[in-house]
This record gives structure tokens, C-alpha cells and sequence, in this order.
């Protein structure tokens, strides 16, 4: 070990030298703040968020027709789909349930869908302070997620 290696060690040469390269990135001028609840951050377009049961648009009724393919797709088993049949033995969709808290948003149920009746859509906000919030029905499945906006 040379006397110049020596010197650096004790004068924490290197240290100073990284500490001013992180410092370099922290100028006023690059620091960004999202002002997140009152303005919303931009989502990217292939962003698999809160799951939506869809229904047709001149009717209102729901476009699922309870092939339970969704169910079967779905890696974590978190589907159920209730049926029943009707007078003219087609199957009418009598209960939905998605849980949320197990759902690792893969797509694999919406792909799998035939009609386009479930879809991921960028709903991010889903947060719940119990577990029984994460499980949505039919009918929180159509309405889709409620977020809270925040205004001044």
C-alpha cells in the first residue's frame, strides 16, 4: 500500500466523491412531486387495475353469461360464479363474487372471457381497511371502484 492509496483511505476520498455525485441529482430543478390526491397520476394504457363486470349498454343487463371460464382461468381460484337455469334452459347469472385481496391482476380471467363481460380497467384505488371490502359481488362489480376525490 502506497502513501497515496494510504491518504485516501484516511481521507475518505471515494466516499466524498460518490457524495457528490448523488448530490449532483438532487438540484431544485429535477426534483418532481405528484400533488397525488388532487391530481391524478397518469396510468399507462396496458395497466390491469380494479376488475369491472360490464353490462350491454341499450339493455342493462349483464353480458356475462355464466360459462364460468373465468372461474376456471383464474390461477388463484378467487372467481365464483352462481347460475341458474331458466324456463327456456339457458343459464341466467344469479351470483358473481371476485376477490381482490388474492388477485394478482394477471388478465387471465379477461382473456378468457368470450362475450367481454369482465375486464381489468385502470382503476387503481382500491384500498380497503378489511379484508370482507375485498371481496365484491355482483353488484360492486358493476358499479366498479368509488374513489374518493379530493378537492381544495
Amino acid at each position: 500500500m502506497g502513501i497515496n492509496e494510504l491518504l485516501r483511505r484516511i481521507f475518505l476520498v471515494d466516499l466524498f466523491r460518490g457524495l457528490k455525485l448523488t448530490f449532483s441529482y438532487q438540484r431544485p430543478s429535477a426534483i418532481y412531486t405528484e400533488q397525488y390526491p388532487l391530481e391524478r397520476p397518469p396510468v399507462a394504457e396496458r395497466y390491469r387495475g380494479a376488475p369491472r363486470l360490464n353490462n350491454h349498454p341499450e339493455s342493462g343487463e349483464t353480458l356475462c353469461i355464466a360459462c364460468n371460464l373465468c372461474s376456471i382461468a383464474c390461477p388463484e381460484n378467487l372467481i365464483v360464479v352462481g347460475w341458474a337455469r331458466t324456463e327456456d334452459r339457458k343459464k341466467r347469472l344469479t351470483t358473481f363474487t371476485y376477490d381482490l385481496s388474492r388477485c394478482m391482476f394477471c388478465g387471465l380471467c379477461e382473456d378468457a372471457c368470450p362475450v367481454d363481460a369482465l375486464e381489468l380497467t385502470q382503476d387503481f384505488e382500491i384500498a380497503h381497511y378489511s379484508r370482507e371490502g375485498m371481496i365484491w359481488d355482483r353488484a360492486a362489480l358493476e358499479e366498479g371502484p368509488q374513489p374518493t376525490r379530493y378537492t381544495r
